[in-house]
């Protein structure tokens, strides 16, 4: 008894020394985990130090009686770093959660040494890179592990058995290859599985289907071929499957709604399913969203959907559902539907009459596509009562009647598309009411009468396509009042006459304009020479006469113009030889005359036609036109000429030639030649042309994603990987184009960060011909440019709405500001990207932010913790007009503040809707500062982009929540812009600053959300 008593004392007196000791293992391993994050914008880090107790520390939760800690939750706080493998030694951990920060490099192997302690992991939307961690099997006790969104790459771990309590496996959105492994299919306990938007091969196990308590299966955007393992679908407690985007084949069974009775997503889009629907589709009454599109299922369609009350989302489209009978009567029992929101049926061959039940679908339907069918019949006059209805597509079909009046009741609609059918009457005025509407498409139809002028004080129109109908009288004046994102008018293939209005030219955004095929008089406007941005103008087939305007000169984007058929007269102008992007130009059967230029285009006899024009004469020998006489006049001018290069010119030359010289033979460094010496790490690929000409099939057109200042960008994938790859060439004939080069291969090698674009390799190299060739190549951002998801023209819609929500939008800015930040204070010094603007800014398939183009980035070398201003400067100071701070135009040195100005500008772009050089701006004499700041905070509500009022989810939020709220919320977004775009450098804010207002106004929209729900 004694000796009990003294051992008992003993433990008591040692206890508080042992838990001391074990508090300083785990602080260590803490202050290691600190020293490895080198971004801590929110001061997250900052209470992690000696002076309190470390069960004190942010993010940091301890057991109750031994004082360890078992949980670090870090996340959500944007911390940027590596992880350190010193987490290993916090042995009591059940819980790591650094879900939404910029963590990169490898995930430590040193997890594993938590064996069964560690419960949850989450590293979820960062940047980690390398493979799956390759001891975290001995972490038994695990029972979630979430990856997804990272760089994560090479195979699936092979042995799943030791996780014999996982219940969730996130690893989707990653860059795994190879196949499934079936061990996958030992752990018993699983009930969500997602390995989507990887790169995986082979077949669906078999064993999957031993997980008979899994919920959701997630395994679409794969490669993922061979028929769905039976057994799958007899799982009866899965909710979700997904397994769209593959290459899978076979047919549905008929009982897969009876097998599977808790289905509430099925998910099979993209793959190569035949056979009919399954006939059980009508018995599953917990479906929500059942989504088929693009297979090989045939009909008809004889599904009884009557009792499916809860579907919202029905996509059959482009599968061959048609045949002989008459398919539509199923529209009937869809009725039944009440929560109906999406119903897609476009490109399946159904034929029938379209009946008048759909006026009475669902009142909460947004979307219904039915194009490219065989519907015929009249469009329903009452099809008004479908008030929420936001996209409405009966293109190419064979409807016949007039456009119903009710139309004008469907105020929420975005979308409107009729064309490719039989429809006549008149346009009706009642159109007009629709004043949320983007795109008016009334092609290919029967239509008569003139165009209301109505149509032209739509001031939210982008789209309006009245081409190939019987459309007569003149093109209103009024075409100003179309809104100036207005970017794509087709009146082509009509009867209209008279002259085109010269105030079309106020249409500055314009990017494809047609009115040929009419009967137009006049000169062209010299006014359309302010449509900058114009891509395609097609004006052939009319009566223009006199020349062809100077104007022209500064319609540098043009890529396709085509004057043919006019009278038009006098000289072709000798600057379109300059026009960079100019992919064809048609000048035939007009009454041109003089020399044809022979430069660039015009030395390619495909590009360009003149036949037609008595009056020309030279150009390249293929044109087989006659010589040009040479006037005594132009003799004595070259001779005058020939004396002035021998007398003056040649010794200047000669100067020159020697000072070239001696500036070629001074030491250079290598790293600004050699983009090979810049990339040297192992971690970079080594990609010859030929590898590239074959990821891209041979440049295909196909493949182009876009064109920018010194290059073209194409879409490739890699032979030898399989990765998915955007490739940038650039155009090294360009003045700038390999200082461009050179900028991008080293900022980018210098940067590793969530938000900054990844460089995967530069080639420097020969094409066959034995022309220079310059490529960089770029991870592939899957929802492209952000100025296409702001600006959205007509070629970037494909069936999908392309607006961004509110909390999109506001997720993007501060991740476009967490990147800026980081150049500027968090990289090998001060990194200045001196050109900020929407098209820079690229979203992957999450819509995760990426800055990119470098090519006029500029280095502060960090030196002995100073910022040195002696920095390699690889470009002169330039960017885009309506970004540049106001400092550069008066020759002051590029500075983050300039970047700061630039992002400002971006922020209240990316808000209001408006380009800085809106026309709106423009004729009001104010910039886009002025325009927010004036209208601040009172009037916040009139310059918010509509769209983002129009979509669901901020309505979800204005619903059940003050509106003041909201607009308070909306304000202080503003005013971080106002305050980054203000004219006077040293009175912008940090971008630091603006990060964390940014994420003030987020967490403030979030409980805004929580509260509405």
């Amino acid at each position: 008894m004694i000796i009990q008593s003294i051992n008992i004392l003993l433990i008591l007196v040692l206890a508080p020394s042992i838990a001391f000791s074990s508090n300083v293992t785990d602080q260590q391993a803490l202050f290691s985990v600190k020293a490895s994050i080198t971004v801590d914008p929110y001061g997250i880090l900052s209470s992690w130090n000696d002076s309190i107790h470390v069960c004190l520390w942010k993010g940091i939760t301890c057991s109750r009686r031994q004082q360890r800690v078992t949980a670090l939750d870090l996340s959500s706080q944007h911390l940027g770093g590596t992880l350190s493998p010193r987490i290993g030694n916090l042995s009591f951990l059940k819980l790591l959660d650094l879900h939404e920060n910029n963590f990169h490099g490898s995930i430590p192997s040193e997890i594993g040494r938590l064996l069964f302690q560690l419960q949850y992991l989450s590293v979820a939307n960062n940047s980690f890179e390398a493979g799956f961690p390759t001891d975290l099997s001995n972490c038994v006790g695990l029972k979630y592990i979430s990856m997804y969104g990272n760089d994560l790459e090479g195979k699936l771990p092979s042995e799943f058995a030791s996780w014999s309590q996982l219940v969730t496996l996130h690893l989707g959105n990653n860059h795994f290859t190879g196949p499934i492994p079936s061990s996958i299919g030992n752990i018993s306990s699983l009930r969500v599985l997602d390995l989507s938007s990887n790169n995986l091969v082979g077949g669906i196990p078999l064993e999957i289907a031993h997980h008979n308590k899994l919920e959701d299966l997630k395994l679409g955007l794969n490669n993922l071929e061979g028929m769905v393992p039976g057994p799958l679908y007899n799982i009866s407690s899965l909710h979700t499957i997904d397994i769209s985007s593959n290459k899978l084949a076979g047919t549905l069974p008929a009982d897969l709604c009876l097998t599977l009775p808790e289905l509430r997503g099925f998910s099979a889009g993209g793959n190569r399913f035949s056979g009919p629907l399954p006939s059980s589709l009508a018995n599953a009454s917990s479906l929500v969203k059942f989504s088929v599109w693009g297979n090989h299922i045939t009909g008809p369609v004889l599904v009884n959907f009557r009792c499916l009350s809860h579907l919202e989302n029905l996509n059959l489209g482009r599968n061959p559902l048609g045949d002989a009978q008459k398919d539509l009567t199923f529209f009937d029992s869809l009725v039944n539907c009440t929560h109906l929101r999406r119903l897609a049926l476009d490109q399946t061959g159904i034929r029938g009459e379209l009946p008048n039940s759909i006026t009475n679908l669902s009142t909460t339907l947004e979307v219904l596509d039915l194009r490219g069918n065989q519907i015929y019949g009249i469009i329903p006059r009452e099809i008004g009562k479908l008030l929420s209805l936001t996209l409405l597509i009966l293109e190419h079909n064979l409807l016949t009647g007039s456009v119903p009046e009710s139309v004008g009741y469907l105020s929420k609609l975005n979308i409107l598309i009729l064309g490719g059918n039989n429809i006549s009457g008149l346009i009706p005025t009642s159109i007009s009411n629709c004043t949320q509407l983007l795109d008016l498409s009334l092609e290919n139809n029967r239509l008569r009468g003139s165009m209301p002028t109505e149509l032209f004080n739509m001031s939210s129109l982008q789209i309006l396509s009245l081409s190939n109908n019987k459309l007569e009288g003149v093109v209103p004046e009024q075409v100003r009042g179309l809104s100036p994102q207005c970017i794509s008018l087709l009146l082509d293939r009509n009867l209209l006459t008279g002259p085109l209005p010269s105030n079309i030219g106020s249409l500055r955004h314009l990017n494809h304009l047609s009115v040929a095929n009419n009967k137009l008089t006049g000169h062209i406007p010299a006014t359309l020479g302010d449509c900058v941005m114009l891509e395609v103008l097609y004006m052939e087939g009319n009566l223009f006469e006199g020349k062809i305007p100077s104007s022209f000169e500064a319609l540098k984007s043009l890529r396709f113009l085509d004057l043919s058929s006019n009278n038009l007269s006098e000289n072709i102008p000798i600057f379109f030889e300059g026009f960079p992007l100019l992919e064809f130009l048609n000048l035939s059967n007009n009454k041109l005359e003089g020399e044809v230029p022979r430069e660039r285009l015009f030395s390619n006899i495909s590009a360009f036609s003149a036949v037609g024009n008595e009056g020309l004469c030279g150009g390249i020998r293929s044109l087989h036109l006659p010589a040009c006489q040479v006037k005594e006049s132009r003799n004595k001018r070259k001779t005058f000429l020939l004396i002035v290069i021998l007398l003056v010119l040649v010794p200047l030359g000669i100067l020159l030639a020697c000072l070239v010289f001696t500036f070629c033979r001074r030491p250079k460094s290598k790293q600004l030649d050699d983009p090979a010496t810049i990339l040297h790490d192992n971690q970079y690929l080594r990609l010859s042309y030929q590898d590239l000409l074959l990821a891209t099939d041979n440049f295909s057109p196909n493949n182009l994603l876009g064109k920018g200042r010194y290059g073209s960008v194409y879409k490739g994938v890699l032979k030898s990987s399989e990765q998915i790859v955007a490739v940038k060439v650039l155009d090294v004939e360009l003045h700038g184009a390999n200082k461009s080069f050179l900028a991008e291969c080293e900022t980018l090698r210098n940067i590793r960060h969530r938000n900054i674009i990844k460089i995967i390799t530069a080639c420097s190299s020969t094409d066959y011909k034995g022309n220079e060739f310059k490529a960089l190549v770029f991870e592939f951002m899957a929802n492209g440019s952000l100025d296409n998801w702001l600006h959205p023209s007509p070629c970037s819609y494909q069936g999908k709405d392309r607006n961004l929500t509110l909390l999109q939008r506001l997720n993007i800015s501060i991740d476009v500001a967490l990147g800026i930040d980081h150049l500027h204070h968090h990289s090998h010094g001060s990194i200045i990207h001196s050109d900020i603007k929407p098209s820079n800014i690229l979203l992957d398939g999450e819509f995760v932010a990426r800055v990119g183009d470098f090519g006029l980035a500029k280095f502060f070398l960090d030196t002995e913790n100073h910022i040195s201003r002696t920095q390699t400067n690889f470009t002169s100071v330039h960017g885009t007009v309506g970004y540049v701070p106001p400092e550069y135009g008066m020759c002051a040195e590029m500075s983050a503040e300039g970047d700061v100005y630039s992002y400002g500008i971006f922020l209240l772009e990316m808000f209001s809707g408006k380009r800085p050089t809106d026309i709106i701006l423009m004729d009001s004499g104010n910039n886009l500062h002025d325009y927010v700041r004036k209208a601040l905070p009172e009037r916040v509500m009139d310059i918010v982009d509509p769209r983002i009022l129009l979509d669901q989810e901020y309505r979800s939020f204005t619903v059940n929540h003050s509106r003041a709220t909201m607009e308070e919320c909306l304000a202080s977004i503003f005013e971080v812009g106002i305050l980054c775009s203000e004219e006077t450098p040293r009175k912008r804010i940090d971008m630091s600053v603006a990060v964390k207002q940014l994420h003030a106004a987020r967490d403030k929209l979030l409980c805004c959300k929580r509260q509405s729900l």
